[in-house]
């Protein structure tokens, strides 16, 4: 008997990511117009405003809540998707997995050597993990634009596409983004993920009693020098999941969880990290060796890696292409894929202590997003013509040979 495949996840993920998608626009708008029309300095000083409780050493800026704080929720969610797409979705099978995690690893290997190849032994050498990286609610947004002028298994492709490469950012982040590590803080943590296990082994279904020691495995990580961003994956693979039609507290938790973080987690951290502040010099930055490194990076490095590492897999006999999909399809994809937003973004962020360089780093991701996401959109409309053209022509040539 063929295996069960839930498709509803996937469709309220990809209903909110829509509309995640259009808010996270508007955030970007208002932060940016906020920043333009002289309230920098006072939304500066909102963002670095203290909270929390210091004995506990718990008391940070405004801006590191929201990026180390509501973040670990964003990649929660993130890590329930992964594990729900290995488990009985888009990655559930060799067959389906090989397409999206080849065209995912081309779509990181390409970028990062783009921009490595602009920025090799300079001061933004750092930042090669910039383009590497998909922003699934801004992609998803654009595509859902088309409508049916995609067919629905190139959406599902995108999806699966952006998921691995969430998991790609997950782990260059932990490994290539973390500065010093307290051993004692990470043995805290081990245990805790130890105990999350141990309770997923033994059938405990209640999600409360893996979210409260959540918490403190996020606390530990927070202070064992990784970024505390990684409690909320691992935390993700304890959650027990079914492979019934039944839902599963993954499937619960990751449905409670996908309104919040694409409506509200994910416009927040875009209002506050686009608070960029348009200056003659920022032109300078974009064709500087770390700007030409990310947007070519992101515009052309993810085009290429995508298509030709798709092309691989279907060549090896690996895999097939999404059904009524053409390889323009995928050209079209790779372009999308370059909408690195809000992960390419969160790393620039963490390559950089230079206020300077972030907001340098911060505006050619802009500028590479919009192109990617522009230049996506109308080669998949270009393709959609061509192929209703092309139908409407032969509909005409049957109708004169006197079949119609």
């Amino acid at each position: 008997m063929a295996k069960f495949i839930n498709l509803k996840p996937f469709k309220d993920f990809f209903r909110s990511g829509q509309i995640g998608g259009v808010l996270l626009m508007l955030a970007v708008i208002i932060s940016l117009t906020l920043a333009n029309i002289g309230f920098y300095d006072n939304f500066h000083s909102v963002l670095n405003y203290p909270i929390g409780y210091e004995p506990w050493h718990l008391r940070y800026s405004v801006e590191m809540w929201i990026n180390d704080g509501l973040m670990a929720i964003f990649f929660l969610l993130v890590g329930l998707e992964i594990k729900r797409e290995i488990l009985e979705g888009e990655l559930s099978s060799i067959s389906r997995a090989v397409l999206p995690i080849f065209a995912a690893a081309g779509g990181m290997l390409f970028p990062a050597g783009i921009y490595a190849l602009f920025n090799s032994g300079t001061t933004s050498a750092s930042g090669w993990g910039i383009p590497m990286t998909t922003d699934i609610a801004f992609a998803l947004a654009v595509i859902s634009m088309l409508g049916k002028r995609v067919p629905t298994s190139l959406k599902v492709f995108l999806a699966a596409l952006a998921i691995v490469d969430d998991l790609g950012a997950i782990l260059v982040i932990a490994l290539f983004y973390t500065e010093e590590v307290h051993v004692t803080q990470l043995l805290y943590a081990g245990g805790i993920l130890a105990l999350l296990a141990a309770m997923n082994a033994m059938g405990v279904k209640k999600i409360v009693f893996y979210l409260i020691p959540g918490i403190f495995l996020w606390y530990f990580i927070h202070h064992s020098g990784i970024h505390a961003t990684i409690a909320g994956v691992l935390l993700a693979f304890t959650i027990p999941t079914n492979p019934i039609k039944l839902e599963s507290p993954l499937e619960k938790l990751e449905h409670s969880l996908t309104g919040p973080v694409n409506y509200l987690i994910m416009p927040i951290f875009a209002l506050a990290n686009t608070n960029i502040r348009f200056e003659a010099a920022m032109l300078d930055g974009v064709t500087s060796r770390m700007g030409m490194g990310i947007i070519l990076g992101l515009i052309v490095g993810k085009t290429l890696g995508v298509s030709l590492f798709s092309y691989l897999a279907v060549k090896l006999g690996l895999s097939t292409l999404p059904s009524r999909s053409s390889w323009k399809h995928i050209i079209g994809l790779g372009m999308l894929a370059g909408i690195g937003f809000t992960m390419s973004v969160f790393i620039a962020m963490l390559s950089f202590d230079n206020l300077e360089h972030q907001s340098e780093a911060k505006f050619s991701i802009l500028i590479a997003s919009i192109l990617a996401g522009g230049l996506g959109y109308a080669f998949l409309s270009f393709v959609y013509r061509k192929r209703v053209k092309r139908i409407l022509r032969s509909k005409e040539e049957i109708k004169s040979l006197g079949y119609e």
